[in-house]
C-alpha cells in the first residue's frame, strides 16, 4: 500500500500543476466513491470534470466579483417596493434582464439623493456578473480624478481602455 499512497500523493501533485486543484483536493475521497459504487473509468472522469468545471465557474464569478469592485449592498430581495413611490418596478426589472448589454444601450437612473439609485446600479452590476458579464463600479469623482491625473497622452489612453473593457461599466 505505501507504493498505492506515494502514486497517489505523486498524482495530486501532478494534478495541481496542472491546474486540477479541486480534482487534487478530492483524489481521495472521488476513488474511494468509485471504487465503493463501482463506477467505471468513464463515470469516474465524468464526476472529475463536472467537478472542475464547477469550481471552475465559482472561481470566475469570484474573480469578476472582485473586479467590479461593487463593495457592500442591499440585495433587490430586502428592497422595499412601497417607497419611492415613483419607481417603475416593471422597467427595472426589464433592465435585470440585462437585454440593453447586447444592444449596448445606456441605462440612466435619475432621482433624488437618497432614493436608492447606487443599490439599484449595484445590483444591476451584480446580476451581470453573476449571468458571465465582466462589470465595473465606479464613483463619477473616481472616474475623473483618475483619468485627470494621468500625465501622458498613452497612459490616458491606457486607463480609458480600462475603462471601456467591462461588459458594463457603472458610473455613479
Amino acid at each position: 500500500m505505501p507504493s498505492d499512497r506515494k502514486t497517489l500523493t505523486t498524482l495530486a501533485t501532478d494534478l495541481r500543476r496542472l491546474g486540477l486543484n479541486r480534482t487534487a483536493d478530492e483524489l481521495n475521497d472521488r476513488i474511494a466513491e468509485a471504487t465503493r459504487k463501482r463506477w467505471s473509468a468513464t463515470v469516474l472522469l465524468e464526476h472529475l470534470v463536472a467537478a472542475e468545471l464547477e469550481d471552475k465557474q465559482r472561481r470566475s464569478v469570484e474573480s469578476r466579483l472582485t473586479r467590479a469592485r461593487l463593495g457592500r449592498f442591499k440585495p433587490l430581495a430586502d428592497w422595499d417596493w412601497e417607497w419611492p413611490t415613483a419607481l417603475d418596478r416593471p422597467a427595472l426589472e426589464r433592465i435585470l434582464t440585462l437585454d440593453f448589454l447586447a444592444r449596448g444601450e445606456n441605462v440612466i437612473l435619475v432621482g433624488a439623493q437618497g432614493l436608492g439609485k447606487t443599490m439599484l446600479a449595484k445590483n444591476i452590476a451584480h446580476q451581470a456578473v453573476l449571468a458571465g458579464h465582466s462589470a465595473l463600479f465606479t464613483t463619477a469623482a473616481d472616474l475623473l480624478l483618475d483619468l485627470n491625473g494621468q500625465e501622458t497622452a498613452r497612459a490616458l489612453e491606457r486607463r480609458l481602455r480600462h475603462y471601456t473593457r467591462p461588459t458594463l461599466l457603472v458610473v455613479d
